[in-house]
């Protein structure tokens, strides 16, 4: 399967925002966006560049891409399908990757970041409804339990995770059971929660051209 296999910080530095790609190095003095808040290569620290509206929209797609780890074809998939929806689209196309399986992992506090959370189900380490699932883009709906299989319970790093929970907080559409491993799914996913600063107008504009 395709995957961006480039620099997690690069990206961070590129858009000018903490994405938190790394999980829990995002949060230390480690992270090369803390320590370098300025784009990446030689031309990186230049103050003054003329940037077009074409670029602008160009950027924040990319942008949402990098925060849900997204190549082109399957993001631009997503956004027909958001289109095709009844709404208003840019919300329904953050909506649809708010309810992705690896999102929703990674928003409970089963993992790190959303490349943990991936890898997890990849490796048929997640249940829905008590049935395996290893497609990240699976997309979960209301009421939904995702649990974690029992011999994955004793994993480290999942284990971390969960510990670490609190620091970033579990959204409101999710409830989390530390205890038990499981997460359900109370309601979809509301654009109000998204704390990110996401402009998705842009990028219905860029996919409008």
């Amino acid at each position: 399967m395709a995957r961006n296999i480039g620099a997690a910080c690069r990206r961070c530095r590129r858009e000018n925002l903490k994405l938190f790609l790394k999980g829990d190095r995002c949060y230390s003095d480690k992270c090369a966006f803390e320590r370098r808040a300025f784009g990446p290569g030689q031309h990186g620290q230049s103050r003054f560049r003329k940037v077009s509206d074409y670029a602008v929209q160009l950027r924040e797609k990319q942008k949402v891409k990098s925060i849900y780890g997204m190549l082109e074809k399957q993001f631009k998939l997503t956004f027909r399908k958001a289109e095709s929806q009844k709404g208003v689209t840019g919300e329904n196309l953050l909506i649809m990757l708010e309810r992705r399986l690896d999102n929703a992992i990674f928003r409970a506090g089963f993992a790190s970041s959303r490349s943990q959370a991936r890898q997890l189900v990849r490796h048929k380490h997640i249940l829905v409804n008590d049935r395996k699932v290893n497609i990240p883009s699976f997309l979960v709906s209301e009421n939904d339990v995702i649990t974690l299989k029992e011999k994955s319970r004793a994993n480290g790093a999942i284990n971390e995770s969960l510990e670490a929970v609190a620091r970033r907080g579990v959204p409101s559409w999710l409830e989390l059971d530390k205890d038990s491993y499981k997460a359900t799914v109370k309601a979809l996913p509301n654009r109000d929660e998204l704390t990110l600063p996401i402009q998705e107008q842009l990028i219905v504009e860029l996919y409008s051209k």
